[in-house]
């Protein structure tokens, strides 16, 4: 039998990794080479898109209990930090596997955005702009998509997974995009749906409505779509206008999607158990096993949120009270995904192309409150970038030894959002056109790249 590489592939995986995703069923049969010489030869295609898979943790997530530990001082807590890939570089030991893979990792430990309200400070994590005067400013994922995607694709350009939009609903929308730039959201939730615990294995993101209706064939569908093609023609040209072709537009898409095999994309149940299970079978977990075959087949923005742990529901990472016992849960559905996603990027040479943004909408006090737990803090926080586009194995920013300031690198909002433009190879300053034919860059001009993690 031929053996694995002794270090690395060509395909820059570990072979410890590629054993346990081979053993988890992502890839096939790999002891010859050929899986990872597959999977560099993906990686060095010029041609390849370049593709983004948010992360969005709702809530707002301590940075202090994950990735800019303050061990030694009253403000750490009860967590320990431990040691990473990446010499120098500490985070949270509940988060070992992040910890193993920090090299694809860049903590940028100074974000800065003085927006305290889960709704404001949401809206401008997504939008990078406040939540003010009458221009309807659009979400990153339509943004991205509309610059990234491809009209004549089968399956939608921007893909929502478990969103919790009742915090700020326009936040999450296409803005004065137009509904062709919204997404396709699946699995939605508001704040008291429940988490599906540890161990949702019957868990769904099927697209509703793909399927025709009991008793309609498909040739009766095609006279209906055909009689309303000739309503909409109609329509049209008896009202011309922007509105009316956005949403047609979107609603060809949709018919697309229908008639398509595409769809297919959604049934996780395709995938071996063992890799389902390294995901974790919790709706994050099986959100980013559904975001890495999205990517796969071609779809440039995915984002997925994990805004609870537990069967209760509600925003987990939200921890005004039991902060300790919340973000240890929440830590043990992030990081067996997030981890396994990297993974399974890899293997399948798509890492090199695929950013990975983590982020919520803002950090939690050092200071611990009276109920074990930390409050609302925009001032000093924590964002992670990772995969295609960025150098990882190392941290931009200082908060001191306390936490409580930005000692070093402050990072803006335009700042952040600018980065990821440029490492999807997006013109931050590429415009779009507003109500009234204002013109609406991607970034505020006064955006300054964080080139240090640029690749």
């Amino acid at each position: 039998m031929t053996s694995f590489r002794s270090t690395r592939n060509a395909g820059g995986l570990s072979r410890r990794a590629l054993m346990r995703l081979a053993a988890a069923g992502a890839v096939g049969c790999s002891a010859s080479g050929w899986i990872e010489a597959l999977a560099a030869n993906a990686a060095a295609d010029p041609k390849r898109r370049k593709a983004c898979i948010l992360l969005w943790m709702s809530g707002g997530p301590t940075q202090t209990d994950t990735f800019d530990p303050k061990p030694g001082h009253a403000n750490g807590g009860e967590f320990k930090a431990i040691d990473t890939a990446a010499a120098g570089v500490k985070i949270s030991e509940h988060l070992p596997g992040l910890a193993k893979r920090m090299n694809d990792l860049a903590l940028i430990r100074s974000m800065s955005t003085k927006e305290g309200d889960h709704g404001r400070a949401t809206f401008t994590m997504r939008t990078g702009y406040l939540p003010a005067g009458p221009i309807r400013y659009p979400t990153l994922g339509s943004l991205l998509s509309k610059e990234l995607g491809d009209d004549s694709a089968e399956l939608p350009n921007f893909v929502s997974v478990a969103p919790v939009r009742a915090l700020n609903p326009a936040a999450f929308s296409s803005g004065f995009l137009g509904p062709q730039f919204a997404p396709l959201v699946v699995g939605e939730r508001a704040v008291t749906t429940p988490g599906g615990g540890r161990d949702a294995r019957n868990l769904s993101f099927a697209v509703e409505d793909l399927n025709l209706p009991a008793g309609i064939d498909p040739h009766r569908s095609d006279s209906r779509l055909a009689l309303l093609d000739a309503m909409r023609r109609d329509f049209g040209g008896r009202h011309p206008g922007v509105s009316p072709v956005s949403h047609d537009d979107a609603y060809q898409r949709a018919i697309r999607l229908m008639r398509s095999s595409a769809g297919k994309a959604f049934e996780l149940d395709e995938e071996p158990a063992a890799l389902r299970d390294a995901y974790g079978r919790t709706p994050f977990g099986q959100g980013c096993l559904l975001a890495r075959r999205l990517v796969e087949r071609g779809v440039p923005f995915v984002e997925v949120t994990l805004s609870s742990a537990q069967s209760s529901g509600g925003l987990g990472w939200d921890t005004h009270a039991g902060n300790f016992d919340a973000v240890k849960q929440l830590s043990g559905v992030l990081d067996p995904a997030w981890s396994t996603l990297i993974d399974d990027l890899r293997t399948r040479g798509l890492l090199d192309s695929t950013l990975i943004v983590w982020m919520g909408e803002f950090g939690r006090t050092p200071k611990i409150n009276s109920n074990a737990g930390r409050d609302h803090f925009p001032d000093a926080w924590t964002a992670v970038l990772g995969g295609g586009g960025i150098k990882g194995g190392q941290f931009v920013g200082d908060t001191g030894v306390d936490g409580m300031k930005i000692t070093d690198r402050p990072v803006a909002v335009p700042d952040f959002l600018s980065t990821i433009c440029k490492a999807l190879g997006v013109d931050p300053m590429a415009q779009n056109l507003a109500e009234a034919g204002r013109p609406i860059r991607l970034v505020d001009p006064k955006a300054k790249p964080i080139q240090e993690v640029l690749a």
